[in-house]
This record gives C-alpha cells, structure tokens and sequence, in this order.
C-alpha cells in the first residue's frame, strides 16, 4: 500500500523535472480559470492544486506566493489579447481597411475571451495594482498603440483621417464598446433580451462599431456605404 501511495507523487515530481514549462502552463490553466471565478481573494491555492498535475509547494516554488501567481494569470491574460493583435499585419493595408481590421479584430478578441474581461474586471476592483506592479504588460499594450499610431499617421498624410488623431483616445474608443458589449452582457441580455447577443445580432453591432469608429477619424465617412463584414 505504501508503495502505491507513494507513486503518483513519485511520477509528478519526474514530470517537473521533465517538463517544468508544462507544469507551469498547467497551473496558470486551471488558476486563470478560478481567479476569473473567484477573484483574487476567493481563488485558493489548494483548489489550483487539486486540479493541477502540481503540489501546493511547487505552485510556491515556480510564482512565489498567490499574489505572484495571480499576477502571472493576469499577465497571461493580456498577453493573449496583444499576440491576437500583433498577429495582424496592417502595415501594407490602405489606412482605412487597416482600421476597420483592427476595429473588428478586437471586437471579435473581447467577444472570444470573456475570461480575460472578467480579469480586468476584477484588477480594478484591485485599483491596478498587481498591473502596476507588472514588467511585462505595459510592454505588451505598447503593441497595439503602436499599430494605430502607424494607421493614422499614414491616413493623415494620404488626407483620408483627421489630423492628429491620437492614437491612445483611439484605442480608448475602440476598446470601450467592445469590453462593455462582454462585461455587461448578463445584466444588458437580462434587462433587455438576447437580441444583440445572436450571431445576427454581434455582427451587425460589430459594424456599428466599426462604423462610429470611422466616423470620429475617417474624412466624410458615410456609414450608409459601409461594408457587413
């Protein structure tokens, strides 16, 4: 019996030792999912560990304390967000198709991510302090400003965007439907019904969205000609 007992233990402490990375990976899996449902204050250590292939001691010993690991979630978070949008290469597109993509891309990136709203959610009931304390995420936000700065400047010199569009209000503006349209999906569905939450429904959002954004930079835009998709 003894041996019996012994050998799980015996097999997880092999599987740290050959592959560190995926017992990490494991534990910010399953601790992404219950910070999301908890928060920061009802997710417990011993829960992630009795879901994970690690101990109590190794979560300890890989992020330090829960803090660290509830920090490492919420860098996690926001680095899925930003790899989504560094995977679109706008660069070479004309300024106006450029930002319509990335008006959508990240409509569509809160919409299939409703766990990483509820993150951010929960890290300003915390005032951004395990944000502020973050290396890593400023460098990731950087990415997308970055990418709008390179979109306006260039539609400002063709003469198609207003001048000095600022690229960071402009983010603001296209992350604050797309974040309400998840983060107040329960209580707006229940108030007001299912109706914009059907696949007809977010896509003909989506394209108001696009629309207003288009409308704030673009020279003349007339949303009557837009485009669906």
């Amino acid at each position: 019996m003894a041996m019996d007992s012994d050998t799980p233990s015996t097999e997880r402490k092999a599987g740290w030792k050959q592959d560190p990375e995926a017992v990490k990976a494991d534990i910010l899996a399953v601790a992404t999912d219950e910070f999301a449902a908890h928060g920061l204050s009802g997710g417990r250590i011993d829960d992630i560990a009795r879901k994970t292939k690690a101990s109590k001691r190794m979560i300890y010993y890989y992020f330090g304390d829960k803090e660290g690991l509830y920090q490492a979630v919420l860098e996690g978070a926001y680095q899925t967000l930003r790899e989504h949008e560094d995977k679109l290469h706008v660069e070479n597109l004309d300024p106006i198709e450029a930002l319509k993509l990335l008006v959508r891309a990240t409509f569509d990136a809160h919409a299939q991510t409703p766990i990483f709203i509820r993150l951010v959610m929960i890290e300003n009931i915390h005032n951004a302090d395990y944000l502020r304390r973050s290396m890593i995420i400023p460098r990731l936000n950087r990415s997308i400003i970055e990418k709008l700065d390179d979109v306006c400047k260039r539609g400002a010199a063709a003469g198609l965007f207003h001048p000095n569009t600022d690229p960071l209000m402009l983010h603001w503006m296209i992350s604050a439907p797309s974040f309400y349209n998840v983060s107040n999906r329960a209580t707006f569905s229940t108030s007001f019904g299912m109706g914009l939450y059907s696949a007809e429904g977010q896509e003909r959002l989506r394209q108001r969205v696009v629309d207003m954004i288009l409308a704030l930079v673009v020279i003349g835009h007339d949303p009557s000609q837009s485009d669906a998709g």
